[in-house]
């Protein structure tokens, strides 16, 4: 199997594109009191914690475990797995996920973590796929834009296989 991935974006080319995006992330927050990051499990985890580190300004970390996928489909439905522990009224909130497919996902989140009336509620992701059928939702942040293609690796995975390989990878 590994001989029939393509490798998309390597370990540097990733930890460059993470740096510009906490670099610009940091800049735009600079005047907030915090930024409280909400990773999307299981897939956002690794990219989320090279994110924080590299930020600049006070932030705390909090997690969502959300479910759309039965395998590797997509249900069309998204499930609330765990919630939030943090309160994030009047906070500036960050949603970080690993990729943008569909777009159900992030705006099932983004709508439900304004409900709780939030100072500002924007998004990032690490992969925005570029898909006729995408939800009309645009992060806020990106990472890399790609195809329409399944990949694997740096918290992206295929039937939970391949989440931890250093970089991005077709399947």
């Amino acid at each position: 199997m590994a001989g029939q991935r393509r490798i998309l974006y390597s370990e540097q080319q990733i930890a460059e594109r993470v740096d510009e995006l906490a670099r610009q992330i940091s800049r735009d927050y600079r005047d907030a009191d915090e930024l409280v990051l909400v990773g999307i499990l299981k897939g956002a985890f690794i990219f989320l914690a090279d994110l924080t580190r590299k930020l600049t300004i006070p932030r705390s970390v909090d997690f969502v475990a959300l479910a759309s996928y039965d395998g590797s489909v997509s249900t069309g439905d998204v499930r609330l797995i765990m919630d939030l522990r943090a309160q994030i009224r009047d906070k500036h909130v960050l949603i970080v996920d690993d990729i943008l497919d569909t777009g159900t996902t992030l705006a099932f989140l983004r709508d439900l973590l304004s409900a709780h009336r939030p100072a500002s509620v924007r998004t990032c992701v690490l992969i925005r796929k570029r898909k006729p059928e995408q939800e009309t939702i645009e992060p806020d942040y990106a990472g890399f834009d790609i195809d329409d293609v399944w990949v694997v690796g740096y918290g992206l995975d295929y039937a939970d296989r391949d989440r931890t390989l250093p970089y991005i990878a077709t399947r």
